[in-house]
Order: structure tokens, then sequence, then C-alpha cells
């Protein structure tokens, strides 16, 4: 929905950049690489790279879904899954991710994301603190 919404009715494509706030910018990228632009080098053959990978991974991470009996695991491998799958349909779609979010401060700026990204991020980061809180308990 937030793509469609950039895309569609927003027109960022055309207008390029909108700021929204003083740290904040709705900001049009055509990611071909995958987070923070990592091995965008690999030129044509990136889109189809990364769609066959990302989708293998969230195949894999919903089986594991599917057997998980922690809610917090199922959650957080849900959000990582549905991230994925909304970047894997807009390299299907257009061979690039499309992201929008960009933060900055004083002359600091972090990547344009989007929310799928978000997503991703918040199960991972939910994944690693199970795993940190169970390290040391006895199965």
């Amino acid at each position: 929905m937030s793509k469609y919404w950039i895309l569609n009715i927003v027109h960022l494509p055309e207008k390029g950049s909108i700021e929204v706030l003083p740290f904040f910018n709705l900001t049009m990228v055509w990611n071909k690489a995958i987070t923070f632009g990592m091995l965008g080098q690999l030129g044509a053959l990136g889109p189809i790279i990364f769609t066959i990978m990302a989708s293998l991974i969230a195949l894999g991470l919903f089986i594991w879904m599917l057997r998980s009996y922690k809610w917090w695991v199922t959650l957080s491998l849900g959000a990582i899954v549905g991230g994925a799958i909304g970047n894997i349909v807009d390299r299907v779609r257009f061979g690039a991710v499309v992201d929008f979010i960009h933060l900055h401060v004083a002359g600091w700026s972090w990547y344009v994301f989007n929310i799928a990204d978000s997503a991703i991020v918040c199960g991972v980061a939910i994944l690693l603190a199970d795993a940190f809180f169970q390290w040391g308990k006895k199965s």
C-alpha cells in the first residue's frame, strides 16, 4: 500500500523528493541492489539473483514460522517474510525496489529505505533479542 501510494498518489518519481519534516523527506530511489545499496555492481543480473535468493530465504523463514511455538518468533518471522515479499514484488514488477523514506539531521543522512525494509529490520531485531535472552539457558 505504501509503495502504491508513493508511485500513484504522490507521484514521487516525477517529484524526486518532498520535505515532510526538517529531518524527514520522501525521496524516490529505485534500489537495484540489496540492503544499503550493497552488491549494486552486478548490473542487469542483480535483480534476478536477488529475487531468487530472497524467494528461497523467504520460503525457509516461512517454513520456520509455521513450526514456531513462540508467538513473538512467529510475529518476527512474519514481518521478515512480509517485508521480503514486498521487495520481491518490486523486483519482479520494476527490476528494482521502491525506496522512499529518507531520514537526516544536522548533515547526517541515513540510507533511503521503505516500510518493508523496516519490517525486516524489526523482525531480525526480535529474533536476535530472543536468541540473546535464550543464550545460556538449558533446554
